[in-house]
């Protein structure tokens, strides 16, 4: 009798066993990919902004330490719009300006050739110059530039419905489209205009031009002198004009320099020839500026500075360097060298002497953080190492919510790995203190603060401009990728509208 072979048991089957493991092995492959991907999607998915969505209803509001009921509270229901913010007076302007954007090829004297774009033909547009306390109108009109575009004016405390944001303030101007702006030109000082739609190009490609505001009782005998910088393909360009540029001053006269720093970086500022006295930043006059040889002024993105400048009486030139281009002043045919940039920097916070603020620092009503910094993640979509606002990314940062009348100190921290040059719409602040150190000199009121990466400042402001006001980066790429946040009053609302299915980009 022939014995059967015995029954094959499971444990027996390698081959069963492999597949077994296979199979183990890819469940734990999926679950660990899953446990990866899922909340990358769901990250992505939460950064994406809807097609249509109002500044109002982004970050949390920031109280500033206050209470803030419910009514007040950003996009709730009623409150004044933003577009009922405006100038007062109706009557006819003391300044009417009308100013035609093209998009257009232009040539720089001495510089590139490139497509730019232009107000009324010519790249930076037409100076706009009005006496303290005129009435000032302009008008925009978008002949060819295809994204829209609209008028910020920079400095200028305007009224909200003035300021010239996209998709806050008002809808871009289209093609064929015109806008009017109308504000009291109450601030004496240099200023400037430029787009606020696609903003880091607009203004790039020279969508732009100065504003100046003089004293009524004039400048008391000094020339007055403008110096608006700006890269042109890379080249820096002054007035329109790369190199030299010539300005006639008598031997022996005092001119007022007024220099713009139109551009995304410091520009660095110094004066050859003669000594010099810084007589105003940002449109406010320094209290008992003191002479200076041997320094030079680092002038923040966005930011203005006037020099008072003594030419000769030998009739020897004078130039006012900005690193690539000069205003050379003096008698017509005068000429100096040109010369390399000091290496020590005039110091704001202990330049000129003291004077009264007018406003108590010490109690104030509202006090806010602005830390500046960077981490990975997704921005509407878009993955990358993205800036953040009190550790949180666009379209997340806070609203920092304020009520009318008051006064505001800001801690200003940036740990982001770049230097930030922040600008607040529609308000001056005072800086009291740079990394613990505080201010001994004149009062500095800025609209343009560089706060370098490392760097601390404490500010202060009063709340006196009711609207909706951006408070971003003016290197403009860093505002577009998300370092933007915003000042809301207790109150206002806006209608307006962002997202890709609005004309509105500002930045």
């Amino acid at each position: 009798m022939t014995a059967s072979p015995p029954s094959a048991l499971p444990s027996d089957d390698p081959g069963g066993r492999g597949r077994r493991r296979a199979r183990v092995r890819l469940v734990v492959a999926l679950a660990a990919a899953l446990a990866v991907l899922l909340p990358l999607v769901w990250l992505w998915a939460a950064s994406l902004v809807p097609s249509s969505y109002s500044v109002m209803t982004m970050g949390p509001a920031d109280t500033g330490g206050v209470a803030l009921s419910h009514s007040h509270r950003p996009g709730a229901a009623g409150g004044r719009d933003v577009t009922t913010l405006v100038e007062p007076d109706r009557g006819p302007p003391d300044v009417d300006v009308t100013l035609t954007a093209r998009r257009q090829q232009v040539t720089v004297p001495g510089g590139p050739t490139l497509t730019a774009y232009t107000l009324n033909g010519t790249t930076p547009g037409p100076t706009i110059r009005a006496r303290e306390g005129d009435l000032v109108q302009v008008t925009l009109v978008n002949e060819s530039v295809p994204d829209g575009t609209t008028l910020h004016w920079h400095g200028i405390d305007v009224p909200n419905a003035e300021d010239g944001v996209a998709g806050v303030t008002q809808d871009a101007v289209p093609v064929g489209g015109r806008h009017v702006y109308r504000f009291r030109a109450a601030q004496v000082g240099t200023y400037w205009y430029h787009s606020h739609q696609v903003s880091h190009e607009q203004v790039i490609k020279g969508l732009l031009g100065a504003v100046v505001v003089t004293p009524r009782a004039g400048l008391g005998g000094d020339v007055d002198v403008l110096g608006l910088a700006h890269l042109y393909a890379g080249r820096r360009a002054v007035q329109g004009r790369a190199g030299d540029v010539p300005v006639e001053v008598p031997a022996g006269a005092r001119a007022r320099v007024r220099i713009i720093n139109t551009d995304n970086g410091i520009m660095p500022v110094w004066v050859s020839g003669a000594a010099f006295e810084v007589v105003a930043v940002d449109g406010t006059d320094v209290n008992e500026p003191t002479p200076v040889e041997g320094k030079k002024v680092a002038l923040a993105a966005g930011g203005r500075v006037d020099l008072r400048v003594h030419v000769p009486a030998s009739g020897a030139a004078v130039r006012v360097e900005m690193g690539g281009a000069a205003l050379v002043l003096g008698p017509a045919g005068s000429s100096t060298p040109a010369t390399r940039a000091p290496s020590g920097v005039v110091d704001l916070l202990s330049y000129g002497s003291p004077a009264p603020l007018g406003l108590d620092v010490a109690h104030p009503d509202r006090r806010f953080t602005y830390s500046i910094g960077r981490r990975p993640g997704f921005m509407n979509g878009r993955p990358g190492v993205h800036w953040t606002v009190n550790g949180r990314m666009f379209p997340t940062a806070p609203m920092f919510m304020v009520a009318e009348g008051d006064v505001a100190v800001v801690h200003i921290d940036n740990h982001s790995g770049e230097t930030h040059p922040m600008h607040l719409h529609g308000h001056h602040v005072v800086v009291l203190a740079r990394d613990g150190v505080k201010a001994t000199g004149s009062p500095w009121w800025t609209d343009s603060l560089e706060v370098l990466n490392g760097q601390e400042f404490d500010v202060a402001f009063v709340a006196d401009n009711p609207g909706v006001w951006l408070d971003h980066c003016h290197n403009l790429p860093h505002a577009r990728d998300g370092l933007t946040a915003h000042l809301m009053y207790e109150g206002v609302t806006t209608h307006f509208r962002l997202g890709r299915g609005t004309p509105n980009t500002p930045e």
